[in-house]
């Protein structure tokens, strides 16, 4: 792969000269609503886990003592997105983080799994029937679904991933991650290791969440062009006009096959699909393509979908996980309030993954420069600007 040359300083790369290929996607993708799935646990063995992967204890709070709470008398619950709790992304990172409070803390645990949009209503319902003591929703499109059981039930905890809530109150937190900050170290990581001048990124569905790390990525791939003299092309997303590819779903996995083989025909080598599930089909594009790498979303792709671990470059990582657990601590130390958790590099909230199998791949001096880039954004000399920020 392309080897970077040495590193300038990016003044203003936050405020960088936009121009990107866009590929709009004209596919819709409907989902089907099904009879909701309401699943209710006591403890851990009972509940439906998706396929268990190695993963460290959540970092949200380092010196928090998780295993001295008590929660044998709480239950928290949690509502999905489509997709499933085995969607190697946000929905698969909640539930390990209700079932690390499960392990760690006692807590009782109900899931409800959603098929459709028209699920997440009545979904959320059944877990104020079931009792929870907290219900958080999973993902932006539970938000008018989420919003209105705290404001119907104020004696109940409320917490909502990747969205703030329109009406706010005092019993619902919003959990946000600043991904714009760890996309845009893995779009400098693109721009400094293809070997074609061509990388690529598409959505789900045109929400926040997703099309933050669409604007990391573009401006990370820009201020490597910008550092290096040099000219990487991105396709499927245009920052300036906020317009780009989108799959219109987050569980299709042959539209991800079907944008991501549009991406290799234009040359892309390095593609990173935000599209839950839908990434899965971009990655088996690449498997098959042979010389193209994919960067993960939400969860280290190389052990959440092992299957495609010789070709996951790194992922941009959310720690989901953390957030659930210590919303869930917080409901049993009687110390939940509305305050939004806003995840960034500073935090651990956000970050890219390790290279894995391909660190040989990767120089040296493209490292240095991306962990220059990481303390430049701590610090905030570099600002990462989006739009789409919580």
């Amino acid at each position: 792969m392309k080897k970077s040359t040495s590193f300038m300083a990016l003044m203003g790369a936050a405020a960088l000269v936009l121009s990107a290929c866009a590929d709009d996607a004209d596919t819709d993708a409907t989902d089907e609503a099904t009879t909701p799935e309401v699943t209710d646990t006591e403890d851990a063995e009972d509940t439906e886990s998706p396929e268990e992967t190695d993963s460290e204890e959540p970092e949200a709070d380092a010196g928090r003592d998780y295993a001295s709470i008590d929660a044998s008398d709480y239950t928290a619950c949690l509502v999905s997105d489509a997709g499933g709790w085995d969607d190697k992304s946000f929905n698969e990172s909640a539930f390990n983080g209700l079932q690390q409070a499960v392990d760690l803390m006692g807590v009782n645990s109900s899931t409800a799994e959603s098929s459709s949009d028209t699920d997440f209503g009545p979904n959320v319902q059944a877990m104020v029937a079931e009792g929870c003591d907290i219900v958080i929703g999973v993902g932006f499109l539970l938000e008018e679904a989420t919003s209105a059981g705290a404001q119907a039930n104020p004696d109940i905890s409320f917490a909502l991933v990747d969205s703030g809530f329109n009406t706010p109150s005092d019993n619902a937190r919003p959990l946000l991650f600043n991904t714009a900050e760890a996309a845009f170290l893995a779009g400098y990581v693109a721009g400094g290791m293809t070997e074609t001048g061509v990388v690529a990124t598409f959505g789900g569905l045109p929400i926040p969440s997703v099309q933050i790390f669409m604007d990391g990525f573009y401006d990370g791939v820009m201020a490597y062009n910008e550092a290096n003299g040099a000219d990487v092309q991105v396709l499927g997303w245009d920052k300036e006009a906020q317009t780009g590819s989108f799959s219109n779903s987050f569980d299709d996995q042959a539209q991800g096959q079907q944008l991501a083989n549009g991406f290799i025909n234009q040359g892309a080598d390095i593609i990173m699909p935000v599209a839950g599930p839908v990434g899965l089909g971009a990655a088996a594009a690449a498997q098959s393509a042979g010389d193209v790498w994919i960067i993960g979303v939400d969860s280290d792709w190389y052990e959440s979908a092992s299957e495609f671990s010789s070709i996951i470059l790194t992922s941009v990582l959310k720690a989901i996980d953390a957030s659930v657990l210590d919303a869930i601590a917080d409901v049993a130390e009687e110390s939940f309030s509305s305050e939004p958790y806003i995840g960034t590099l500073e935090n651990g909230g956000v970050d890219i993954a390790p290279f894995h199998d391909l660190e040989s791949e990767v120089p040296a001096d493209l490292i240095a420069e991306v962990e220059d880039l990481r303390e430049q954004i701590i610090s905030g000399e570099l600002v990462v600007e989006t739009p789409n920020a919580p």
